[in-house]
This record gives C-alpha cells, sequence and structure tokens, in this order.
C-alpha cells in the first residue's frame, strides 16, 4: 500500500482501518444478526408479521434521515468528532432496545440504529478517501465491502446460534456493549482529515457551515446529471440483494418451513459470490480503469439478473434463486465500489457532502424499493420475489450505459 495522503504513522493507520471496519461491520451486524429473531419479536410485541422486513427497511431508512446534515457538518467540524457522535448514538439505540415493550418502539429504535449506517457512509466513507489515494482507497472500498458483507454472510448463522443462549432483547444489549469498544477504538485511532495539511501542502480547510449554501449545494448536485445517474443506480444495483436480506426470513421460515439455522446456511453462497467479486475487483485494479471495471461487472451481475427471471417464470425452488443471486453477486461485487468512487469523483465539491448525497439518493432508492416489492407481494411467493428483484436490478442498466457514455466522452474531450 502506498504511503497516505496525510501524515500519520503507521500503527495509526492500522488501528484507523482496524476501528473503521469494526464500526462498519457492527452497523450491518446490527441488521443482520437480528433477522432470524424477527418472528419472535412480533411474537413477543403481539405485531404483524409484516414487521418483520419493515425492521430492515426502517433500519436502511434511518441511515439516510440525517445524512444530508451529516456530510456538511464534518466538513465543518471535522470527520473525527462526528463519526464519534455517531457510534455513541448507535450504541445508546441498539442498548435501549432491550426494554423495548412494543412494536412502535421496537422501528422507532431501528430507525436510529439506521442512522450509524449514515455515518458510517456520510463521515468514514470520506475520510477513507482523504487519507489513501485513488488506488489504495478503492482497494480499501472493496476490502470494506467485504467486511460488510459479513454480516449477512454469517450475521443470520450467527445471530441463530446465539438465539440458542440469548433472547432477541440480550442480542440487542451485547450489540451495544461491542459498539462502546468500538467507540473506544475509534477514539484512539481516528485521524482528522478536515483542516489538516496534506504531504503534497494542500490544505482541506474546514467549510463553513450554512443551511441556504447547503440547500444550493443539494440542489446543484441533484442537477448533475452524471452524479444524479450513477447514484440512483448504486441504488438499483442493489436492490435485489436489499430486497432478499428483507423477505427471505419470511420466504424461507414462514413459506418454506426451514429452520432458523437452515435459514443462515442459505445466505453464505451469496454474500460469498459477492466477497468473491471484490477480490477480482482487487486483482483488475492494477491493469483496469475505472469504467472497464463495471463493464467487465455488468456481465455476471446480468446474467444472474436474467437467470433470475427464469427462475420465476419456471416457479424453480430455491436451488436455482440461490445460484441465480450468487451469480449477480459476483457482478455486484465488482461494480459497487468502483461505482461509489467515480460518483464520488462526479463533482468536486467537498466529499462529506457529496457522500452523504450518494447515500441518501441510494439508500432511499434500496430501502424504498425494497419496501415496495414486499408491499406488492414480494415475500409471498418465492417465484413473485424472484420476478420482482429481477425487474428492480435490470433498471440501471440504461442509467450506467448513459454515465459510461459520458464518462467516455469526458475522457476524449479531455485528450
Amino acid at each position: 500500500m502506498q504511503r497516505t495522503l496525510i501524515t500519520i504513522g503507521p500503527r495509526q493507520v492500522i488501528g484507523f482501518c482496524l476501528a473503521l471496519t469494526a464500526f462498519e461491520l457492527l452497523t450491518y451486524m446490527a441488521s443482520d444478526l437480528v433477522m432470524p429473531a424477527m418472528l419472535d419479536v412480533t411474537t413477543e410485541l403481539q405485531a404483524d408479521i409484516r414487521h418483520v422486513p419493515n425492521a430492515f427497511n426502517l433500519y436502511l431508512l434511518g441511515g439516510i434521515c440525517l445524512q444530508w446534515l451529516m456530510g456538511p457538518l464534518s466538513d465543518r467540524w471535522g470527520r473525527r468528532r462526528l463519526l464519534l457522535i455517531g457510534c455513541a448514538i448507535f450504541g445508546v439505540a441498539c442498548s435501549a432496545a432491550f426494554a423495548a415493550h412494543s412494536i412502535e418502539a421496537f422501528n422507532l429504535l431501528r430507525l436510529l440504529q439506521g442512522m450509524g449506517l449514515g455515518f458510517v457512509i456520510s463521515v468514514s466513507y470520506p475520510a477513507l478517501q482523504e487519507v489513501f489515494c485513488e488506488a489504495d482507497a478503492v482497494r480499501l472500498m472493496a476490502l470494506l465491502g467485504n467486511v460488510a458483507l459479513l454480516s449477512p454472510l454469517l450475521g443470520p448463522l450467527l445471530g441463530s446460534l446465539l438465539l440458542q443462549w440469548l433472547n432477541w432483547r440480550e442480542l440487542f444489549l451485547a450489540l451495544g456493549l461491542v459498539a462502546a469498544l468500538v467507540w473506544l477504538g475509534l477514539y484512539a485511532w481516528m485521524p482528522e482529515t478536515v483542516g489538516v495539511i496534506r504531504r503534497d501542502g494542500q490544505h482541506q480547510a474546514p467549510i463553513p457551515f450554512s443551511l441556504k449554501r447547503t440547500r444550493q449545494r443539494y440542489l446543484a448536485l441533484l442537477g448533475n446529471r452524471r452524479f444524479f445517474g450513477a447514484s440512483l443506480a448504486l441504488g438499483l444495483m442493489s436492490l435485489p440483494l436489499i430486497a432478499w436480506i428483507g423477505l427471505s426470513p419470511i420466504l424461507l421460515i414462514q413459506l418454506l418451513g426451514q429452520t432458523p439455522l437452515e435459514y443462515g446456511l442459505w445466505q453464505m453462497p451469496i454474500f460469498s459470490a459477492v466477497i468473491v467479486g471484490n477480490l477480482i475487483l482487487n486483482r483488475l485494479l492494477v491493469t483496469h480503469a475505472l469504467p472497464e471495471l463495471i463493464r467487465i461487472g455488468l456481465w455476471p451481475l446480468c446474467m444472474g439478473l436474467v437467470a433470475l427471471l427464469g427462475c420465476a417464470l419456471l416457479a424453480a425452488g430455491p436451488v436455482p434463486v440461490v445460484a441465480s443471486l450468487a451469480l449477480y453477486g459476483v457482478g455486484l461485487g465488482i461494480c459497487n465500489a468502483t461505482l461509489y468512487r467515480l460518483a464520488l469523483f462526479c463533482t468536486e465539491d467537498s466529499k462529506g457532502l457529496v457522500s452523504a448525497m450518494i447515500g441518501m439518493i441510494s439508500i432511499a432508492v434500496m430501502g424504498l424499493g425494497a419496501s415496495l416489492i414486499a408491499t406488492i407481494g414480494g415475500g409471498t411467493r418465492l417465484d413473485f420475489f424472484a420476478l420482482l428483484s429481477a425487474l428492480g436490478g435490470l433498471t440501471c442498466l440504461p442509467l450506467l450505459h448513459g454515465f459510461l457514455h459520458d464518462a467516455k466522452a469526458a475522457s476524449t474531450k479531455a485528450q
């Protein structure tokens, strides 16, 4: 790995990466670890089964509630301070779930817990881009993607095992305690990137916060066609995976009568495939430009989604559906971190605000899209889920075509 863009020692680099990785893993784990327990939650709180996917979708929507504010505030007050605040909010919300006595209170806490995910996206990701050079930043983003995928890969299985000894309330309390340890790690090793002089002599000065100016900057981003298209595509290409995470407890446990442990095992091929895609990305980064990597990743992504359509038409069982999602996952692993980097640098605006806008758009698309799939019956039949999720994922193609065409035109013009 090349040297950092700011002056930071090797030990702090390692500590920073580990603490950031732990916080990201924890925020994702808080969504997936508890999914096997959601039927117990709805039973104990005397709530309708429809709240099972709602718990995941509300968590996603919580991730966008304050992103519009987190990004600009981190541009003004620094990444370190905001990330410590976000980790504290996340830990308190997880611990508070131990005392939830109604589904309304539980859902509210899920929304607050999801804000931790918002801090990861709008604060920690820009910090990563500001500490490391482009190639290293993309590699680390892919690595963080792999670590985050350990949550849906191992989370349901680990949750099923932990539920043999803990109830769902104790599970949330444990997450809160781990969050406190992660906060200490961030406090010890998180560097500040705003207001710091870089090795090349450049200085990223704090940007004064103004609601009026912030609104104007967000509107300017929405008017940037390439940026908006890339952000929408990020959400749409991940939609089948997000819909699967939210609805698979109902599809596998409720409809097909599988055990929580079997449900956890079904997740492994899909999320292992995404990790394989990220590893392929890491190897190809040396010899391929970022737009070319997206074109390569689209092959397995599209083939997996087309195969998913075939599963819907043939009313296939879980094996073909999971195999199709796994093929799609390889392509997603190649495309996701690559497209995020290209979207982040579509504009010269501060990366805290730009990252917040990427997160708001992409997570809103994923959360609302998954909610729509659940509402119109994606959780009632496996073949109907396959149809809706495949169609949702394929809608990213026109946006990606326009984005890559514009990127090629801009590159040609620059030459």
